[in-house]
């Protein structure tokens, strides 16, 4: 049995952190439920206050293959090193200079939009290749593969 998964982010920011991982992948902003021309309709519908506006947002693939991406406000903040982490594959089948060339030119690119660099990992052959760890606005780990 297949089953569907989504990636929940815990956050300070639902939707900014939201627009930033659209960028990243290519998704967009989940549309309102049916019957709704836009989310601040379905807010003022079911009477959510402006202050609760932004408790959570959510992001899909449009070519509904990747994971749906949920991210819900939190009180704390971020204090440890994440368990999981997504790997973005900004360089499938290149080896190399090619590989490295576009794992910074990806980037370069996050980083306008929010992500800090952290670090480089260099090859260690036979099994791993080289990549970038960075992390997303809000601190979550993640890796450029």
């Amino acid at each position: 049995m297949t089953r569907e998964i989504q990636v929940t982010f815990d956050c300070a920011d639902p939707h900014g952190l939201a627009g930033f991982w659209n960028e990243v992948l290519g998704y967009r902003y989940a549309s309102p439920p049916p019957g709704f021309d836009s989310w601040d309709a379905t807010l003022d519908a079911f009477g959510v206050p402006p202050e609760r506006r932004n408790d959570a947002s959510a992001s899909i693939d449009p070519e509904g293959q990747g994971p749906r991406l949920f991210f819900q406000r939190v009180p704390e903040g971020k204090s440890a090193k994440n368990r999981v982490h997504l790997d973005v594959r900004a360089a499938p089948g290149l080896e190399g200079d090619a590989r490295m060339a576009a794992l910074e030119t990806e980037c370069e690119r996050l980083v306008a939009l929010g992500a800090t660099r952290v670090r480089r990992h260099e090859p260690a052959p036979p099994m791993s290749a080289c990549f970038l760890v960075l992390h997303d606005p809000e601190g979550n780990e993640f890796c450029l593969d």
